[in-house]
C-alpha cells in the first residue's frame, strides 16, 4: 500500500469505540486492508463504516443486482480487490456465470447508446438496465432519463435510490482502493467467473 497500514488495535482510547464498531460490521472476520487504511482517520472510518455498512446491509436491493452492479464498477475501475471481493457474490445472489462473464466483457454503455430489453449473454433485460445504469454513472456521471424510467417500473423509486447510492458508493470504494494500492492488488489478476 501507499502509506502504512493502521494499527489493528487503537492507539488512542478515544479510538476504542470506533475500532470496536468497525470489529462488530467485519465479525467474525478481523479488520480488513481497508479499515486499516481508512482508520488513520478514526472519524472518516467510522462514518464510512456505518455508510457502507446501510449500503451492504439496509436496503431492499436484490442481492444479485446489488453485487451485479458492484462488479461492473470493479471492471470499468480496473479495481482487482473489489471485482475479486464482490464477483462471487454476484454468483452467490443469483447472477449466472454466464451473466457474470458478459458483465466483465460487455461494452460500455454511454448516455444516448440502446441498451439491451431481452435476456441475452445470460442477463435479464432488468440486469442490463442495471449494468448500463453503472456504465452511464461510473464514466459519464448522468444517465438517460429513459433508463431511469425503465429501472423504475421494476425498481421502484426506493431501489432507483438504492441503486443509485450502492454505484455511488461502490465508485467511492474503487478510487480508494486503487489510488493506494490497499490490498496491494493493483495490476493484479481479476479471478475469472469460472474461478469463482
Amino acid at each position: 500500500m501507499r502509506v502504512p497500514y493502521a494499527p489493528t488495535e487503537p492507539s488512542n482510547p478515544d479510538d476504542a469505540p470506533i475500532y470496536a464498531r468497525i470489529a462488530a460490521r467485519r465479525a467474525p472476520r478481523p479488520l480488513i486492508p481497508l479499515d486499516l487504511a481508512l482508520l488513520h482517520n478514526t472519524a472518516v472510518a467510522d462514518g464510512w463504516n456505518s455508510f457502507i455498512g446501510a449500503v451492504r446491509t439496509k436496503t431492499s436491493l436484490d442481492a444479485g443486482l446489488k453485487e451485479l452492479a458492484i462488479s461492473r464498477v470493479a471492471i470499468l475501475n480496473h479495481a482487482v480487490h473489489e471485482w475479486n471481493s464482490h464477483a462471487p457474490l454476484a454468483l452467490a445472489g443469483g447472477i449466472t456465470r454466464e451473466g457474470l462473464q458478459t458483465a466483465r466483457t460487455a461494452e460500455v454503455v454511454r448516455q444516448g447508446d440502446k441498451v439491451r430489453e431481452k435476456e441475452e449473454g445470460g442477463l435479464t433485460g432488468e440486469q442490463w438496465g442495471v449494468l448500463a445504469y453503472a456504465d452511464q454513472m461510473t464514466r459519464g456521471v448522468s444517465v438517460d432519463e429513459g433508463l431511469v424510467g425503465r429501472l423504475k417500473g421494476g425498481l421502484g423509486d426506493k431501489g432507483v435510490v438504492e441503486l443509485t447510492v450502492t454505484v455511488a458508493a461502490y465508485n467511492c470504494v474503487s478510487r480508494v482502493l486503487v489510488a493506494l494500492d490497499v490490498g496491494e492488488e493493483n495490476g493484479g489478476v481479476m479471478r475469472g467467473v469460472g474461478d469463482m
